[in-house]
């Protein structure tokens, strides 16, 4: 299958510097451009690219707010959003995936991450910046022992051990493996965990795990702190 990419970003180079990049995957065709967020969602719904690069800083409509209108449960025209931006404020994080992006990387994260950010997205999984990762974490160790602010929806033992998994990063098979469930069971847990937390997908998962403090001691563990 190939995954059709539109770039929206209000740099030509930086626009040149992405098509370059995607179209050197064999799996990947970058379908249109955009210098800003108004006409990357006209685009989007003339298109239909399966995954919209979008930066944060452009005139007009952002990429916050293109963020939140192509990944609203009603969009008449969805697609899966990878921010990618050279600002990589806890603000700007924390507001896109809320959203609903599928993936926060930072310019400078490299080609590899690039293209392996829009076949995640595809896949439902989530590819976030390194450095942006461990500063989350980071600060969710800081703040642990802090009360979660709501409270938490009834999420079993498995599904609480299945968004731990989620926050760390693994793929389905690597859940399954590590649990030693199939990939279809780990797929039916996050289903379930999804319309429990009322996210879209597992990036959802592992940011409402970093806002409510529930990175805490997996059930049967030894009891060291994850």
């Amino acid at each position: 299958m190939t995954i059709r990419v539109l770039v929206a970003d209000d740099q030509d180079s930086v626009r040149f510097g992405f098509r370059t990049i995607l179209t050197a995957a064999a799996d990947i065709e970058v379908v249109g451009e955009a210098a800003d967020g108004e006409t990357a969602l006209a685009l989007t719904r003339r298109l239909r690219p399966d995954v919209v690069i979008a930066d944060i800083r452009m005139p007009g409509l952002d990429g916050l707010e293109l963020t939140r209108r192509l990944c609203a449960a009603d969009a008449p025209v969805s697609a899966r959003v990878v921010v990618v931006t050279t600002y990589d404020l806890d603000a700007y994080v924390h507001t896109a995936l809320r959203h609903g992006a599928s993936g926060f990387l930072v310019k400078h994260a490299g080609p590899a991450l690039l293209t392996e950010a829009v076949r995640a997205a595809v896949a439902g999984d989530a590819l976030i910046s390194p450095t942006v990762t461990v500063r989350l974490l980071r600060e969710l160790s800081r703040t642990a022992v802090e009360p979660a602010r709501k409270p938490e929806p009834p999420l079993s033992d498995r599904e609480r051990e299945i968004v731990l998994l989620v926050a760390d990063g693994l793929t389905n098979p690597e859940i399954g493996a590590k649990l030693y469930i199939t990939p279809g069971t780990v797929k039916t847990h996050l289903a379930s965990i999804q319309r429990k937390l009322k996210v879209r997908n597992r990036v959802g998962i592992a940011h409402w795990a970093w806002e409510t403090r529930t990175r805490t001691r997996m059930p049967g563990a030894s009891g060291e702190q994850r």
